[in-house]
């Protein structure tokens, strides 16, 4: 059983590196049949410009900078979410009182945020803060499904039998919210640096992402908006399946 799931796993990999490596063929040939680095830069372009990049200690101190700004914001929101959930599916009266908020910061586009919040904040502090908001609604409403979705009757049963609450938040409720919280934290992650390098690219705090994207463009140099993009996607990759991974174990200690 185990080889035939280990099988699987690296089946499911060998197909998604052919996907992966079937992108890039069609990368290169739109770039070479438009011959125009200007417009689109091709993948080995981009890569030598990527390997030049990382050799400077200026691109860890960028990545570094704007990693602990996004990573901030992601936790903020992630910790206030799931405490705030806790909270309105104990007292109604406060799921009621953050509600007008809560559909408000989901359908304000991240555009007008970054503006308001420039008003209130420097540059340096605004990809934590849009980080924080783009993922504080996700997983508060995530959480607060999971916690409404418990099985009603299990908890009659436990509040018969007085079960302490350390039992029932192992037993009951951390199983339910589980599903609830994996998927909200697959969209949240994705959120996080997305909004959060869309506030540097219009703040353009020093040592950023978004200044950097900002600067290729301005000189027209695709290969290095490519690149940075690249950078942009591995970082976001690497921190979701790290998080992720983290939290499963987290559960899994809370369960046993």
């Amino acid at each position: 059983m185990i080889s035939t799931m280990s099988g699987l796993r690296s089946n499911e990999k060998l197909k998604r590196a052919l996907a992966v490596l079937f992108a890039l063929c069609v990368w290169q040939a739109a770039a070479m049949l438009l011959g125009e680095p200007l417009l689109l830069a091709s993948p080995v372009q981009v890569a030598g410009r990527l390997v030049s990049l990382i050799l400077t200690a200026s691109f860890w101190k960028t990545v570094g900078y704007t990693a602990l700004r996004i990573v901030s914001g992601f936790l903020m929101g992630f910790l206030a979410g799931i405490v705030l959930a806790v909270l309105a599916g104990r007292f109604k009266w406060l799921e009621i009182l953050l509600w007008p908020f809560v559909v408000t910061i989901k359908s304000i586009p991240v555009a007008s945020f970054v503006i308001l919040v420039l008003i209130w904040l420097s540059s340096r502090h605004l990809s934590v803060f849009i980080s924080f908001l783009m993922v504080f609604p996700v997983i508060y409403l995530n959480t607060l499904q999971g916690l409404k979705a418990t099985d009603s009757k299990m908890l009659e049963m436990a509040k018969m039998y007085r079960l302490p609450f350390a039992r029932r938040l192992k037993y009951i409720y951390v199983p339910q919210v589980q599903p609830f919280l994996y998927s909200a934290c697959s969209i949240a992650l994705g959120l996080s640096w997305k909004s959060g390098v869309a506030a540097e690219l219009i703040g353009r705090p020093d040592l950023s992402l978004g200044d950097m994207l900002y600067m290729a463009k301005v000189h027209m140099d695709t290969a290095d908006v490519f690149a940075w993009t690249v950078v942009i996607i591995l970082l976001s990759q690497l921190f979701e399946k790290l998080f992720l991974m983290l939290m499963k174990k987290g559960f899994d200690g809370v369960m046993k």
